[in-house]
């Protein structure tokens, strides 16, 4: 075992970890029949093996299994190998110990050795017992970091093989196999094999593998990862095999299955990799993403400061920061537009978008900064022109992704000196999500810590703690997502940015008006007390409204307006349906928000300032 790092499950704790993808799936890549013992490939073809765990290391994992699978008695007695378990379970240790790196984690895999329906005997007991003991001793001689049992239905036969497993001190890792039925192979309701294991004080963490997708994964997920305060872990195939020319073929590509794995993480899951079908590529995108997370990334540490020891230090009150700020909190609604930058170094478009915005009566535009990680004409820059050209305030979105912590504390104070008062703090979408996915995501911290750096700027002090005198006096915005797949911990984070100095949220596009109600009411009850401004998005097609429901993070549209768009005959249909929709809504919540922000759908200002009228 790797007495350098943590013990896994410590680490877990700390952060989410990728695990590998399949192996078996890549041996059959490299042209190994399906006939042959994969797992006496540790003894007579290492290098191969050792080049399958090295490919896994380059991709980005932070734990790798070892090709042992199947090395148990039972499955070995078909090859003529059963008396070679200790050897195969040894050897595979020793490959995968070599290939792993001093930061990654090397985890024995166990699999079953009872075979679909079939069940513990007090004939068969004791050669069960047996088997897992040679496997499980030879694992730990090899010097494996802990014990992960994969694809396992029978509760009994995890009693038994944990048991084992905790007598060599080691973290044991039980991972279920479940239909998408939400029930394991042997017909046991998924919950109810969860609770059970959470109650054997033998195994340390829980999880699910094979059998189903990421899709399916993901709504097993929901229903059993709060049944278990022990860290969870998910490995599904890579979605389900179609039949190619008489080739069962996985077809989930690499981007498609990272995109499951944030929401796993955003779930809670503590460690996210692959089964059957999945391969290095399938887990580098997933590393890639996974680990540009906010909450995944470690950040730097922000105090917030309240007071510093100048007595010349004048605090701005809040509703003098800005006449945004004057509108909003003196409890009239506010409405603003979002509008994004150009992909050009001309203007023209976008001032005569904001002309027009200005002279329909709206309070400020808001400015998106690299919205799903695109790259566009500087949003602050932007923002300057607008004020000085237009003379109407904006709302400045500003993320963490693309800048250190030393950049962003000038930005803001250069902003604020050239007259910029009304910031949205957001983390950022990471680079996975845009045109540069390989780009490099800095994120010294997320969103709770800048809004703690804008708030110590505004009390005179800055990220070294130096007095800024005069301070700024910039108005705190932080964003909000109403319909988060884990509301509880949305709620906490809403709460981190409220306690950091948060005075006002703007919410994600919301389309479901209840959901956005029940989250105001639960944020009062943990003493969130600032102005929510609702994002409202005016639908324009019905492929609009699957791209936003499939393709972008944190928002929520309902399948029955996805059915009523569904009804759009023509364009025109389209644009009408979705203006409805969003006046529906915003009836619905006008009495509990502070106002609005509506964005301009593919910078169609015209239809957004229908959802004003």
């Amino acid at each position: 075992m790797n007495k350098n790092l943590l013990n896994i499950i410590e680490k877990m704790t700390e952060t989410p970890l990728v695990f590998d993808g399949a192996m078996g799936t890549v041996i059959y890549e490299k042209g190994v029949f399906i006939n042959a013992c994969y797992d006496e490939l540790n003894m007579t073809n290492p290098k191969l093996i050792k080049s399958i765990h090295q490919d896994y290391v380059n991709a980005g994992c932070d734990v790798i299994l070892t090709n042992t699978f199947g090395a148990n008695k039972f499955k070995l007695e078909k090859y003529g190998l059963s008396n070679k378990v200790y050897e195969i379970n040894f050897e595979g240790a020793k490959i995968a110990k070599e290939a792993a790196n001093d930061d990654v984690y090397v985890l024995g895999c166990v699999g079953t050795c009872l075979s679909e329906g079939s069940s513990i005997t007090v004939e068969n007991k004791n050669e069960l017992t047996e088997s897992f003991e040679n496997q499980i001793k030879a694992l730990y001689d090899g010097g494996v970091d802990g014990i992960i049992f994969e694809t396992f239905n029978n509760l009994e036969e995890i009693n038994i093989a944990s048991e084992i497993a905790k007598k060599y001190d080691l973290p044991v890792i039980a991972c279920l196999a479940c239909r998408k039925e939400k029930e394991t192979l042997n017909g046991l309701d998924i919950k109810t094999a969860v609770k059970k294991l959470d109650k054997n004080k033998n195994i340390d963490a829980i999880g699910l593998n094979c059998i189903i997708g990421p899709h399916a994964m993901l709504s097993v997920a929901e229903d059993v990862i709060n049944l278990t305060s022990k860290p969870f872990i998910v490995e599904p195939n890579a979605g389900h095999p179609q039949n190619v020319d008489g080739r069962m073929i996985y077809m989930s590509t690499p981007e498609y299955f990272a995109t499951y794995a944030q929401n796993y993480i955003r779930l809670g899951v503590r460690g996210v990799g692959g089964c059957c079908g999945t391969t290095p590529e399938h887990i580098k995108e997933t590393a890639k993403t996974v680990k540009a997370l906010t909450g995944v990334k470690k950040h730097l540490k922000i105090d917030k400061i309240e007071e510093v020891k100048d007595t010349e230090i004048k605090i701005t009150p809040i509703e003098l920061k800005s006449n945004f700020a004057k509108k909003l909190f003196s409890g009239e609604k506010v409405k603003t537009m979002e509008i994004t930058p150009p992909r050009s170094v001309i203007l023209d478009s976008i001032l005569d978008k904001v002309r027009e915005c200005k002279k329909a009566g709206i309070d400020a535009i808001n400015i998106p900064d690299g919205p799903r990680a695109s790259s566009r004409i500087s949003s602050l820059v932007s923002a300057i022109i607008i004020e000085k050209e237009v003379g109407i305030e904006t709302i400045l979105h500003y993320c963490c992704r693309d800048r250190n912590l030393i950049g962003m504390q000038s930005d803001l104070l250069g902003g604020f000196a050239a007259g910029l008062k009304n910031y949205l703090i957001v983390t950022g979408d990471p680079p996975k999500l845009g045109d540069y996915p390989n780009a490099t995501a800095v994120f010294d911290i997320d969103a709770v810590g800048l809004t703690k750096v804008v708030h110590n700027l505004n009390h005179g002090s800055d990220i070294a703690g130096n007095v800024i005198n005069p301070p700024t006096s910039i108005l705190i915005g932080v964003g909000a997502n109403p319909c988060a797949v884990d509301i509880e911990k949305e709620l906490n984070h809403f709460l981190n940015k409220f306690n950091a100095g948060a005075e006002y949220a703007i919410t994600q596009p919301v389309f479901d008006a209840d959901a956005l109600l029940s989250f105001m009411d639960k944020a009062d009850k943990k003493g969130i007390k600032i102005p929510i401004v609702a994002g409202i998005w005016p639908l324009v097609s019905l492929k609009n409204a699957l791209f936003l429901k499939n393709e972008v993070p944190g928002v929520v549209v309902p399948d029955s307006i996805i059915t009523k768009m569904e009804k759009a005959a023509t364009k025109e249909d389209g644009i009408k349906y979705g203006i409805e929709i969003a006046h529906e809504i915003k009836e619905k919540i006008s009495s509990y928000v502070g106002g609005y922000q509506v964005s301009a759908p593919f910078g169609k200002v015209d239809i957004a300032l229908e959802v004003f009228k």
